[in-house]
């Protein structure tokens, strides 16, 4: 593997040319996850700090929801432009940016809870991507965890297990709370069918409303 730094200061992210296309999955989740660290870091500094656009601390319980909107429809516009900047070919992966009507019905529900948390602790998937595995490599990957959070300024990540849906989330945050958090899903092969179902029922129920 040839490491190659990118020559425009605009784009100081690290570019990795893989030589070997039979890369393990593990190899793969790494740079997966390198990538949209990368990603993040580059949008979150041309979005927050030119000074166009009002920085607000994400660990508050209250943020308006025109932040979160505009951010989502700037990023929706502009993410494939920085995706392409990175060599992601051989891996495949999963992604989407939230509806605006995704983030408005999730304001509300986190809005009428007793118990408020910090902004960038539940609107941390406005960019949100996805990754299929074996059980096998999936724990290899939780093993490696811990290792990888100094590199690649991981925010947190769990095991999330409740009402028939289980997948391991990553989130990134580039250690500054104005930037919204982005997080990776890693799904076992096993858990598919139930996984998406769990997101028909739970996830889309504004699309009834």
């Amino acid at each position: 593997m040839r490491k190659i730094i990118s020559n425009s200061p605009r784009l100081a992210t690290i570019r990795f040319i893989i030589y070997n296309t039979h890369m393990s999955n593990i190899a793969k989740t790494k740079q997966l996850i390198a990538c949209i660290n990368a990603v993040h870091l580059l949008f979150s500094q041309d979005y927050f700090e030119t000074g166009q656009v009002e920085k607000i601390n994400l660990s508050r319980t209250q943020v308006p929801t025109a932040h979160m909107l505009r951010y989502r429809l700037i990023l929706h516009e502009s993410i494939n432009d920085y995706l392409l900047t990175q060599n992601l070919d051989n891996i495949t992966y999963y992604y989407r940016v939230k509806t605006a009507e995704a983030i408005t019905d999730k304001v509300a529900r986190y809005a009428g809870r007793e118990n408020q948390y910090p902004a960038n602790n539940w609107m941390n998937d406005i960019f949100g991507a996805r990754m299929i595995l074996s059980a096998a490599d999936l724990a290899l990957v939780q093993n490696e965890l811990d290792h990888w959070r100094d590199t690649f300024n991981l925010k947190n990540w769990y095991m999330r297990d409740k009402d028939d849906y289980r997948g391991l989330h990553i989130y990134f945050k580039n250690k500054s709370n104005f930037y919204f958090p982005w997080e990776l899903q890693l799904w076992d092969t096993a858990d598919i069918d139930k996984n998406i179902q769990n997101h028909r029922l739970l996830k889309r129920k504004f699309i009834h409303q």
